[in-house]
């Protein structure tokens, strides 16, 4: 097979200019979530796409559910392409929703330059540069053209589909993106490759339990603290007892490389009407990690108890507690083996060092496919750990190499899925 995997590694360096431009096509839409308006990114990359002779299909999320969930419009794409009777569909997915890209940029955000070998811009690796690498794998492995003969002129037949799933509600937990299409039975793929980085191969990921504490208390004027009930004493006596529980999560550890333990954090803080008040009112909002180990049910009735049992020690002060969203996590699969293997082989070859099998604690989409029975992994174009690529800070980036070989090992991948 190595002169065919020659040939798709020509194919991919025929069209890494092409390939580039694509991508920085694609980082110059913004699509900041929130709020989450991405039906214009997609209607960009599907013409983009279409100039391709790829025929994308477009699912827009009707506006009512879209809206419901915090957002403005989403519209899903997908691309199938045949490549013979029977054998597997193999589904690609990258999501083109980002968080806002914030301050302290050297780069403009939005203007995907290229500098000293790298692209920046807000997503150029989390994940519109999949976005790329899998346009550009399946278009490698078109060009291979047909009757495929091997060394010997054996001919090696492709039979199956490859689908691109291009989404756009990751942040906001994937269930319009991803969840929709299973929901509705617009996709069934056999094997996921799903977005991420070059130099490791993630099978597992924790999940996420994101919850709202509002502690009602009652304000007064700060002369006379006494005729109220101060919301912040009692959020600061919460604050303790949540971050004290840390110690307790670090004690259950995860036999998922890549992978420790659960932990928590509060990540906003919201209270009070002015500096002579006493607050009479503070909300929370936190994030519990939870490794691939645990039972979501379980988790969150400790942190309910947590929560309610110390605000019960806070005379006068009222609770709500409503829950955000709650992510599964991914579970390692058996049933992946023949992308995780392929995949290694390829990524030692193409990058020359072994590529190892990790968990992440991160928390993604991928999760849904795994849901719906089918088995994934984490590949795609980026350095080795999320820090490095800046991805959710200023100057988001992603070295163009990195995107050329993994271009290479997914389109090799592809190849051996569907020889097989």
């Amino acid at each position: 097979m190595t002169d065919l995997y020659a040939r798709l590694d020509e194919a991919v360096d025929r069209r890494f200019d092409e390939e580039v431009r694509f991508l920085q096509a694609l980082v110059r839409v913004p699509t900041d979530t929130p709020p989450g308006n991405n039906a214009p990114h997609a209607e960009k990359t599907a013409e983009l796409l279409a100039a391709m002779g790829l025929a994308p299909e477009k699912h827009p999320v009707p506006a009512t559910e879209v809206q419901a969930y915090g957002l403005q419009s989403i519209t899903n794409l997908v691309v199938r392409r045949r490549f013979g009777e029977g054998g597997p569909t193999v589904a690609l997915n990258a999501h083109g929703d980002v968080v806002p890209p914030g301050e302290g940029w050297t780069h403009d955000p939005y203007g995907a330059e290229i500098d000293g070998g790298k692209l920046y811009g807000r997503a150029a690796a989390v994940s519109k540069g999949d976005f790329a690498t899998y346009t550009f794998a399946l278009r490698a492995l078109e060009a291979l053209g047909a009757p495929l003969r091997g060394e010997g002129g054996q001919v090696v037949p492709l039979r199956g589909t490859v689908e691109l799933h291009f989404t756009y509600d990751e942040e906001f937990g994937g269930e319009l993106g991803p969840g929709w299409l299973l929901a509705n039975k617009l996709t069934k793929p056999d094997l996921l490759i799903a977005a991420g980085f070059s130099y490791q191969v993630v099978t597992a990921h924790n999940g996420c339990l994101q919850m709202e504490v509002t502690l009602h208390g009652l304000a007064s004027h700060a002369a006379y603290p006494q005729t109220g009930v101060d919301a912040l004493q009692a959020a600061n006596k919460l604050l303790t007892a949540l971050y004290a529980h840390n110690e307790v999560l670090r004690t259950r550890r995860s036999s998922v490389t890549g992978i420790t333990h659960p932990y928590l954090n509060v990540g906003t803080i919201a209270g009070g009407s002015n500096t002579n008040v006493v607050p009479g009112k503070v909300v929370l909002r936190l994030d519990r990690r939870m490794i691939p180990e645990e039972d979501v049910v379980a988790v969150e009735a400790e942190v309910r108890a947590l929560i309610e049992s110390t605000v019960a020690a806070c005379p006068g002060i009222r609770l709500e507690i409503r829950r955000l969203l709650l992510a599964h996590s991914l579970q390692p699969q058996q049933g992946n083996a023949p992308l995780v293997a392929a995949i290694r082989k390829h990524g030692e070859a193409v990058f020359g060092e072994p590529i190892p099998v990790s968990g992440t604690p991160l928390y993604t989409d991928v999760r849904l496919y795994g849901a719906a029975g089918v088995p994934a992994v984490i590949y795609g174009a980026g350095p080795r750990t999320v820090l490095e690529s800046n991805a959710k800070r200023a100057d988001e980036h992603l070295v163009l190499e990195d995107l050329r070989r993994a271009t290479k090992v997914v389109a090799r991948t592809l190849f051996d899925v569907l020889s097989a």
